[in-house]
């Protein structure tokens, strides 16, 4: 992960060892080498996530000797990826997005003991069905929409029990699939509160710039570029659901033709093409794609 970009462009590897200065560890080398177990823990993936979409920016910005809002007219990201997406657009500096991401990793896990949490994705549901059924699994515990990803895809969030339960009764109730996901908490829930008050505490010693371009936000789906927003809808984040279906559509309402997704994975760009057909998305991460995607600027 990262390393092929890294060994091409000094900008990748720029980024690369910034982040490891940040963290104090070698993280580009489990990046690059793992083991696997130790990079999915969510303490590493965060930052590793990113390091590498931050490595795709810096390698662009470079090669064009443009910045990345002279390309664009808006960012968004998804969960973890708005921090990322905060950091290409100048509202945070690499230092302090690792550093952040760390925490809110680490922040994450410790919030709810090993395996008493889950998540899962229900496909073939709409939001408002998919809420119904977490509502009824509850039964006293949480159990919550956690990301509406997109038409026929939610993700739900909560105590272990309460999600098993949703699973029974998704198939009761229309899903077509409906999938334990191995994670390593429940992200986006009320369960993660401590990890939100953790984000509060760490967001209130960090400045945080007018981003160059406006930040999409996953808690509201509307564009924000005033810096105490920022910070408040980043703690609100930790705990609510992730509205990236309706990110995407208000993007193509403001007419937007083309979503670039920069980082590791294409799992964005398919969402996209999921909820509005319209929308060409483009997904740079390895170094074919970043040549490609360099030629067309």
């Amino acid at each position: 992960m990262g390393r092929a970009l890294a060994e091409q462009f000094s900008a990748a590897r720029q980024v690369l060892e910034e982040v490891d200065d940040a963290l104090g560890e070698h993280l580009s080398r489990l990046m690059a080498e793992g083991p696997g177990e130790d990079l999915m823990l969510t303490r590493n993936t965060q930052p590793a996530l990113m390091a590498a979409s931050m490595a795709v920016v810096r390698v662009i910005e470079r090669e064009t000797e443009t910045s990345l809002a002279s390309h664009g007219a808006f960012v968004a990201g998804h969960s973890l990826g708005e921090y990322s997406a905060l950091c290409a657009a100048g509202a945070l500096s690499v230092t302090e997005t690792a550093r952040l991401v760390r925490l809110r990793g680490e922040a994450m896990q410790q919030a709810v003991p090993q395996g008493e949490g889950a998540m899962a994705a229900l496909l073939g549901v709409d939001l408002d069905v998919a809420r119904a059924i977490a509502a009824d699994a509850a039964q006293g515990e949480v159990c919550a929409a956690a990301n509406d990803n997109a038409p026929g895809q939610v993700v739900i969030s909560g105590s272990r029990a309460a999600v098993e339960r949703a699973l029974e009764l998704a198939g009761e109730r229309g899903a077509k699939r409906a999938i334990l996901l191995p994670v390593s908490a429940p992200f986006h829930c009320a369960l993660m509160a401590p990890a939100g008050d953790a984000m509060a505490e760490a967001l209130a010693e960090i400045t945080i710039a007018p981003p160059a371009l406006p930040l999409v936000a996953n808690v509201t789906a509307q564009p924000v570029t005033e810096p105490a927003m920022i910070r408040r809808q980043l703690v609100e984040q930790v705990t609510a659901m992730v509205r990236w279906r309706e990110s995407v559509q208000y993007l193509h309402a403001q007419e937007v033709e083309t979503v670039v997704e920069l980082g590791h994975g294409k799992v964005l760009g398919g969402l996209t093409k999921r909820i509005e057909r319209e929308l060409q998305p483009v997904s740079v991460g390895d170094v074919d794609s970043v040549e490609a995607f360099l030629s067309t600027l």
